[in-house]
């Protein structure tokens, strides 16, 4: 853990603190002790207890778990974790065959919620998967892994000094066998398969600045089943508003590379800002930020465009207008050419000859 990292990490805990007193903590790894057949994948929880006896409160715990090469995590789920902020989302580091992540807890946790009959002490849960392999051949026991806390790994009481807390750890125990289940145990796979659910709902928080001056935005969500999988986002330009680019298939968005938070592209603020949240599962939700200076250049030209809207309408009742007047024009002309006679002479009017004839008649 770099210096600016731990920095960080014990900022938090000073954040989160409300000077309660503890003395120790357990992180464990569920379940302990487990089988896994050749192409099967298992789930291992990362869990954390509190001594609540002595009231004893953790708020934020930094985890850097060590795994053999005889398997292989390929996903990291944080749907169910009690994090609610995340100083380094989980990650796997295939070379150094660790995974690590890192995260705070708001008030603290101080163990489960009495009368709640679920463990809710989930950090993250770590999916591992045994690849083809011949057990045998080699000087390490293949048939066996064990996957632990490294010594990096840490907790901090909620004392609001970030107290480094007395962490005991527990490592997980894994029997691997090179013959294949009689029905493959892929639950993990089949959690992904039956998310439908998007992304929670979360909103952009305004532009801010760095000393350096570049702008940028934050932002953050969760996924209460197979967790955020990564964010995108889209600076869609002020000319292409109400276009609905961003929806094509096609559309432009970019991979956020270090959430959540978004160094801008457009420093000038004259773009709208979208953030795509992507679960495991592919569903998503976009946040949509539009910035006060961005707002009124779209409230000018929606101005203008409603003159030259009103404008446009004005004309066009003009032009029907005088079309409507030539027309009645030309069809009465039409109407006194059919009664002219042959000889050119208009025939009478009935409704004026018979006013003639009562006029004689008096």
């Amino acid at each position: 853990m770099n210096k600016t990292f731990s920095g960080y990490f014990i900022f938090v805990a000073f954040l989160f603190g409300n000077f309660s007193y503890a003395e120790a903590a357990s992180l464990y790894i569920d379940p302990p002790n487990s089988t896994l057949h050749r192409g099967d994948s298992l789930t291992l929880a990362i869990r954390l207890d509190t001594d609540e006896e002595i009231g004893e409160c953790i708020n934020a715990v930094s985890a850097e778990l060590s795994y053999p090469a005889n398997i292989e995590p390929v996903d990291v789920s944080i749907g169910s974790s009690i994090f609610n902020v995340w100083i380094e989302a989980p990650t796997i580091n295939k070379s150094e065959r660790t995974v690590t992540f890192a995260g705070g807890i708001p008030n603290g946790y101080c163990g489960r919620v009495e009368g709640d009959p679920m463990l809710t002490n989930t950090l993250a849960e770590v999916i591992f998967r045994s690849p083809g392999f011949i057990i045998g051949g080699g000087v390490e026991d293949l048939s066996k892994a064990t996957v632990f806390f490294t010594n990096r790994t840490k907790a901090l009481l909620n004392d609001g000094r970030g107290t480094d807390a007395a962490l005991s750890t527990y490592p997980a125990k894994i029997i691997l066998t090179d013959n294949p289940s009689d029905t493959q145990n892929n639950d993990w796979q089949a959690e992904v398969e039956q998310d439908i659910l998007p992304p929670q709902e979360f909103s952009i928080r305004g532009v801010s600045q760095y000393p350096n001056g570049d702008y940028y935005v934050t932002f953050s969500t969760t996924d209460k089943q197979t967790g955020i999988d990564h964010y995108e986002v889209m600076e869609e330009p002020l000319a292409k508003f109400g276009t609905f680019e961003w929806g094509r298939g096609d559309a432009p968005w970019l991979v956020v590379k270090q959430p959540p938070v978004h160094v801008l592209k457009d420093q000038s603020l004259n773009s709208i800002i979208r953030i795509k949240a992507i679960d495991k599962a592919g569903n998503e939700y976009i946040a949509t930020l539009v910035s006060e200076e961005s707002m009124r250049t779209i409230s000018g030209g929606q101005t203008m465009s409603i003159v030259i809207g009103f404008v446009g309408l004005v004309l066009l009742a003009s032009t029907l207008m005088v079309g409507s007047w030539f027309i009645r024009r030309r069809k009465i002309k039409s109407v006194n050419l059919e009664n002219e006679d042959d000889t050119g002479e208009m025939e009478p009017n009935v409704e004026d000859s018979g006013e003639n004839n009562k006029k004689y008649e008096d």
